[in-house]
C-alpha cells in the first residue's frame, strides 16, 4: 500500500502539468495499491474538474471510488493533523498534516506526490 497525494494524480490527468511525464514514469514502476483521504479526492477532482472540465473530474473521482483504499477525516484525525501541522510550524499544509497521520495510523512510510514539502518528515520517504 502506498499513499498518493493530490498532485500525482493531478499530473496524471493533466498533460500540460509539469510534471506530467514524471507521473507517468512513476506510474509505470508503482505495483502497489493506493491509499488517498476524501481530502485529496476533493483537491484533486476539484482541480481537475476546473481545469479540463467537469468530465475529466468525474472520471477522476470514478477511478478513486474504484481503485482507492478511501481515509475519511474525522475531528479525531483533524486534531491530530493540527499537531502535525504545528510541528512543522506551518510549512506543511493542513491537507499534507493529514496525509501524514494516515499514513502514521496506517503504517504506510511511503507516498507518491510532487510536492517536496512531504520530504520534511522523515518518516516518510517521497517517491517522484
Amino acid at each position: 500500500m502506498i499513499f498518493a497525494d493530490s498532485s500525482y494524480f493531478i499530473a496524471l490527468a493533466r498533460e500540460k502539468d509539469r510534471w506530467h511525464h514524471d507521473a507517468l514514469r512513476v506510474a509505470g514502476k508503482n505495483k502497489d495499491s493506493f491509499m488517498v483521504s476524501d481530502l485529496i479526492i476533493s483537491e484533486s477532482v476539484t482541480l481537475v474538474g476546473s481545469l479540463e472540465g467537469g468530465k475529466a473530474g468525474k472520471l477522476l473521482y470514478e477511478y478513486f471510488i474504484d481503485n482507492c483504499k478511501i481515509e475519511f477525516v474525522d475531528r479525531e484525525m483533524l486534531s491530530k493533523s493540527m499537531e502535525i501541522f504545528l510541528k512543522y510550524d506551518g510549512s506543511i499544509s493542513l491537507a499534507d498534516a493529514v496525509s501524514v497521520e494516515i499514513m502514521k495510523e496506517n503504517g504506510v512510510k511511503k507516498i507518491i506526490s510532487f510536492d517536496g514539502d512531504f520530504d520534511k518528515v522523515r518518516e516518510i520517504e517521497r517517491a517522484h
